[in-house]
């Protein structure tokens, strides 16, 4: 394990990819230890949906994010302050499903560098695997690389969606877990075909952010349904992500804003 060091001055050049993955790498190790002690599952009763495990990862993740010299835009602390690269943080994606004793639940981080993902990392804390990417780099589970993931046909695909699609899509099958930063990596290592999110402007930049790099680098294309940018750093915002290799991704979309226009 790399040291954390802090840098006053963040740049491009300041550091390199490797030390800023081993923060994150260090920052999600923190999450596991912190919910392996954790005795209380149940709503925080702070907002609507958040969960005392919600606020024991956060917690636990920051403290290594902030004290590296990153900034952190966190779905349950907001944006801290200063001038270097932004940590875009989900501590516990799924919380729900981990309440609940579900194994469908992550902790997801992606830098953000000069406006475009540089290093990202999604835990599964039920199976303990661990998604990486690097800009440029690919994309990695645990310490084998994943291959470029190739096209299929919509009658072939099965489909993981956030929320329930209005009518049947022309797909195979399809899946609703409950974590879109899991749901994406599936998509990255061929687990499910495509993503298609259907639930109107639910999802924050931490949901998908993570994951965003490690399709890219797998050779999967992101996209929001409805064109807007995916890469924003603002705790207000919200997308509508859908991911597939090659032609299926337009037809995806496409059935998205059928959906939202019907």
């Amino acid at each position: 394990m790399v040291p954390i060091r802090r840098y006053s001055t963040w740049s491009t050049a300041a550091v390199d990819d490797d030390h800023l993955l081993d923060v994150l790498h260090q920052a999600t190790d923190a999450v596991v230890t912190a919910l392996s002690t954790q005795d209380d599952w149940g709503l925080s009763g702070r907002r609507t949906g958040q969960y005392h495990s919600d606020l024991s990862a956060d917690d636990a993740a920051v403290a290594i994010l902030v004290d590296s010299g990153l900034r952190v835009l966190s779905e349950e602390s907001g944006l801290t302050g200063g001038d270097g690269p932004v940590a875009v943080l989900d501590p516990l994606d799924g919380s729900t499903n981990a309440s609940r004793s579900l194994p469908w639940y992550a902790t997801s981080i992606c830098v953000v560098d000069e406006g475009t993902p540089r290093v990202s990392v999604v835990h599964d804390h039920a199976s303990g695997r661990r998604f990486s990417a690097v800009r440029g780099g690919g994309a990695m589970l645990d310490d084998q690389s994943l291959p470029h993931r190739n096209p299929v046909d919509l009658a072939d695909a099965i489909v993981a969606v956030n929320a329930l699609p209005p009518a049947h899509g022309g797909w195979a099958q399809f899946r609703c877990m409950g974590a879109t930063a899991l749901d994406l990596c599936a998509v990255a290592d061929g687990r499910f075909d495509a993503y298609v999110d259907y639930d109107d402007d639910a999802l924050g930049p931490w949901d998908y952010m993570g994951a965003l790099l490690v399709c890219r680098e797998a050779g999967v294309d992101v996209a929001d349904a409805f064109g807007r940018e995916l890469v924003v750093i603002d705790h207000s915002a919200r997308r509508s992500p859908v991911a597939a290799v090659g032609r299926l991704l337009p037809l995806l979309v496409g059935l998205r804003r059928t959906a939202a226009a019907g």
